[in-house]
């Protein structure tokens, strides 16, 4: 199965919420479903049949087909047997363990609702109209910390649980009141925004194109301008990580005509987006140029971090020397591609695990360029682990190095395909 399937799912999720104008769904059946469309994309990526999935376990096929299908809900024995059999690598655990729960969410103790928290979330959830400020809290509390564990652990293990509360947020749209309908709306555009960027990292651009252009919409509708240029400057990044150089430009330059009604951060997120596009078409001049500009607002947002939106946390100084050093990379200024990387690299937290291994495979690529093959495979070797677990983009451009270490006939490109498990000349 392409690995965007399980994106595409969300926007028949949204467009079935869109569409509702009475109270949510039945906590319990929904909770089921999720565990059923999780059970159901496992089957379908490994080529595993309803009979002989039930000959593994083993399990009574019928029993089967109703967990695929949203209509019973396994015993915690069962999940994990049906997890071994489809080596889902705990996924289908943390489903049955998200089904448990009335807005599902990682065992995070920074988010674990009270009693009294935990009474409300269920009320919402079974009757909407009962949503209140501190259930909306926790959500954006909530949204907040799974963007700082996808920096660890990549996008795919929490796709099913974002899509979930995506769905939740979007359902509670349509039955709040007052400002707190406003909030709500914001929140799903934040909301919107992740699951496109994290549809983005498992290859799926359609879904992630999708979900930016109902992020924008809501953004809009809830007048958040940062949200409304953060997600254009995110369309800048997906048309650069395609290799676009011209949209790439064209959206970053669509999101700066927000300048004036939002933070520096935001607009520093714009400026950079449009030199990484010019970077990318090797014009080196407006690419350093705007990047200076962009430094200049990042400090600027430094001074007052306060007023900064949530989801610019990672946005700093230090980042922003890995920024520069892309930049570098893409100009094939390749030494100073090195220094920048390797200075941005030392600052960043190791917490950010998703960003070190792309960093860390630019650096390979950054001393590959220099010619200097020993560097790129001891930068290859520190980074190998977490390129192969969370960043498939990260994987790409080892690989990429690899092969032009081969063309020349480096020892080090077998060395670095290696440690990637991929040893193909």
């Amino acid at each position: 199965m392409p690995p965007g399937s399980y994106c595409r799912k969300t926007s028949a999720v949204w467009l079935r919420l869109a569409n509702r104008q009475t109270p949510g769904f039945t906590r319990s059946v929904h909770r089921m479903s999720e565990f059923g469309n999780e059970l159901a994309r496992l089957m379908l990526a490994r080529g595993v049949g309803v009979r002989e999935l039930a000959r593994q376990v083993p399990c009574n096929p019928g029993h089967i087909s109703n967990l695929k299908n949203g209509r019973a809900r396994p015993s915690p024995e069962l999940a994990l047997a049906l997890g071994r059999a489809l080596a889902a690598d705990g996924e289908l655990v943390a489903a049955w363990e998200a089904s448990r729960q009335p807005i599902p969410a990682s065992p995070l103790a920074s988010i674990a609702p009270d009693a009294d928290l935990y009474g409300r979330i269920t009320r919402a959830v079974d009757e909407p109209l009962r949503i209140d400020v501190p259930v909306v809290e926790w959500l954006e509390h909530t949204l907040a910390e799974h963007r700082r564990v996808e920096d660890s652990v990549g996008a795919r293990p929490l796709l099913g649980l974002i899509r979930s509360q995506l769905a939740t947020v979007a359902d509670f749209t349509h039955s709040a009141r007052g400002p707190l309908a406003d909030r709500l709306v914001g929140l799903a555009a934040e909301y919107a925004q992740f699951m496109a960027w994290m549809c983005i990292d498992v290859h799926d651009h359609a879904a992630g194109l999708a979900w930016y252009d109902r992020a924008h919409d809501w953004a809009q509708e809830a007048g958040d301008a940062n949200m409304a240029a953060t997600t254009l400057s995110m369309k800048a990044h997906m048309a650069w990580s395609t290799g676009d150089p011209r949209r790439c430009v064209q959206m970053a330059q669509a999101a700066r005509w927000y300048s004036r009604r939002v933070t520096p951060g935001v607009q520093g997120m714009a400026a950079q987006m449009e030199a990484r596009g010019h970077a990318l078409a090797g014009d080196a001049g407006p690419a350093r140029s705007l990047l200076d500009q962009a430094q200049a607002l990042i400090e600027r947002a430094a001074g007052t971090p306060e007023d900064e939106p949530a989801w610019m946390y990672f946005y700093g100084e230090d980042w922003f020397a890995l920024q520069r050093g892309m930049a570098e990379l893409h100009l094939r200024n390749y030494g100073a591609a090195a220094d920048l990387l390797t200075a941005g690299l030392e600052t960043l937290p190791e917490s950010y695990r998703r960003d070190r291994a792309w960093y860390g495979a630019c650096l390979v690529s950054a001393h590959t360029g220099a010619g200097d093959a020993e560097q790129a495979e001891a930068v290859a070797l520190r980074f190998a682990a977490d390129i192969a677990e969370v960043n498939s983009y990260a994987r790409g451009e080892l690989l990429d190095a690899a092969g032009k270490l081969h063309s020349v006939g480096a020892p080090q490109a077998e060395v670095i395909r290696s440690a990637l498990g991929d040893e193909k000349p």
